[in-house]
C-alpha cells in the first residue's frame, strides 16, 4: 500500500511505508527454500538407492560408478540417521580435447536414511566394489522377554 496516494507524504509516513515494504519482503524470503536446501534436495534426488531387510541386518545399496573410496563418506548422525555422501569430480581436460557431449553427473551427492530402532549403529560396514557401495547395518538382538518374578509365600 502506498501512503503517498492518500496525500500522506510526510517523513513519518515515508518511514512507515519502508517498514511495511520490508515486512512484505521478509515474508517472501522466509517462505522460499534456501540455496543449501535446494542443493541438498537435488543431490539426494540424483542418488538412487535400494534398501533390503534381512533377518539379521539392513543393507543399503547405492550405485557409485567411477568414484574412488576416498570420495565416499558413510556416517551416522543423531544416533539413527545413516548419511552416505561424497563428490564426483570432473576429469581434467587433456590438451586438445573438448567435450562434444557431457551427460555424466558431477558434483556432490548425498542420501539420508532414518534407521529403525533395532539397528545396531556400532556394527556398520561399508564396501565399495565395481562402482556399487554396499552398507550393512546389523540388527540388535531382540530383547529377552521378562521372566516373571516369583514371590515366596510364607505360611504363618
Amino acid at each position: 500500500m502506498d501512503l503517498r496516494v492518500m496525500g500522506l507524504d510526510s517523513p513519518l509516513f515515508s518511514t512507515l511505508q519502508h517498514v511495511m515494504d520490508f515486512a512484505d519482503d521478509a515474508d517472501k524470503s522466509f517462505s522460499a527454500p534456501t540455496r543449501t536446501y535446494v542443493r541438498d534436495a537435488k543431490a539426494m534426488a540424483a542418488t538412487p538407492a535400494d534398501v533390503k531387510e534381512y533377518p539379521n541386518s539392513y543393507v543399503f545399496v547405492v550405485d557409485m560408478p567411477g568414484l574412488k573410496v576416498g570420495d565416499i563418506k558413510v556416517q551416522v548422525e543423531e544416533d539413527n540417521v545413516l548419511l552416505v555422501s561424497g563428490e564426483r569430480k570432473r576429469e581434467e581436460e587433456k590438451e586438445g580435447a573438448k567435450y562434444v557431449r557431457m551427460e555424466r553427473r558431477v558434483g556432490k551427492f548425498m542420501r539420508k536414511f532414518v534407521l529403525p530402532e533395532n539397528a545396531n549403529t556400532d556394527a556398520i560396514t561399508a564396501v565399495c566394489q565395481d562402482g556399487v557401495l554396499t552398507v550393512t547395518v546389523q540388527k540388535l538382538p531382540p530383547p529377552e522377554p521378562k521372566k516373571p518374578k516369583i514371590v515366596e509365600v510364607k505360611v504363618n
